[in-house]
């Protein structure tokens, strides 16, 4: 096998309205601080006039023009999944990609959002998500959240979602790994958010194209921690109110960094400069975690 370590690698990221993505300086500033020649581009799909159905030319295209790999975003994390020779046993069970690795001709899908936000929630919140956990959002990035906090010991967790039936086919997922016992659809916020310990959004409501919070204010209590990973801004609505109500929170800049740390690792084999990195993102959007 290739050492990929001593070669260039091209990556780019693909999904809609990622413009002001910061993922490409984190993976071109870490090569570089690492010796390492990396170019990192932009391939936004709402520009180009691409769709789900031009995602096997997307892969072409990359394989061609000898890319590494590349990173995958809303919406494409589920639809690229057909088209991959393979997948990691993570990404198989959460049935959700955002990083796929050209090796050896074969084009494999892997999820580094799982760790991405199960790592800084640990770190932040030593000891937190061991009761219930209301999510809001079950989408590609919510399905990894979910798994994260299953994993983390979450004894039951009630998924929210405008659209029910994509939260009933994640709870199904999710029971089938954990135990159907532990997750479940909620129907009602208000009634779930006042039975939860903890609640974590997980859809692009916050972030700068999409402004707004998914939780209202007054279901927020102060004993709460309150998990985002929106993370441009770092302070969304939610989390400014969560933290005016006096909650515990953990924004969206530790997923960020470290699901690009994990991928990282992925694309190139060399295991890179956790610190750096999460240093590094919140230099480019402003804040220390809280």
């Amino acid at each position: 096998m290739t050492d990929t370590s001593l070669r260039t690698h091209s990556l780019f990221l693909i999904g809609e309205g990622i413009g002001k993505s910061r993922t490409p300086a984190l993976h071109e500033r870490e090569g570089a601080a690492l010796g390492m020649p990396v170019t990192y581009r932009i391939v936004d799909a709402l520009e180009l006039g691409l769709t789900a159905a031009d995602l096997p030319d997307v892969l072409r295209w990359a394989q061609r023009l000898g890319c590494s790999g590349f990173n995958v975003t809303h919406p494409f994390k589920q639809a690229i999944i057909p088209h991959l020779d393979g997948l990691s046993d993570r990404a198989e069970a959460l049935g959700a990609v955002n990083t796929v690795v050209f090796r050896d001709g074969k084009a494999t899908g892997h999820n580094t959002d799982w760790c991405g936000f199960q790592r800084p929630f640990q770190a932040q919140l030593p000891g937190a998500g061991q009761g219930t956990v209301v999510q809001v959002g079950s989408g590609g990035a919510g399905a990894a959240v979910a798994y994260a906090l299953l994993d983390n010991g979450a004894s039951r967790l009630i998924l929210h979602d405008v659209f029910p039936d994509k939260a009933q086919a994640l709870a199904e997922r999710m029971g089938g790994l954990f135990g159907a016992d532990r997750v479940c659809v909620g129907t009602d916020l208000a009634d779930s958010m006042a039975q939860a310990e903890g609640v974590v959004h997980c859809t692009p409501t916050g972030m700068a194209t999409h402004p707004g919070c998914a939780v209202p204010e007054e279901l927020l209590r102060p004993e709460q921690w309150v998990a985002e990973i929106v993370y441009f801004p770092l302070e969304t609505e939610l989390v400014r109110m969560a933290r005016a109500k006096g909650c515990r929170t953990v924004d969206g800049g530790g997923m960020a960094a470290e699901q690009a740390v994990e991928a990282f690792y992925q694309f190139t084999g060399v295991q890179p400069d956790a610190a750096r990195m999460h240093a590094h993102l919140r230099e480019m959007v402003g804040g220390a975690p809280r």
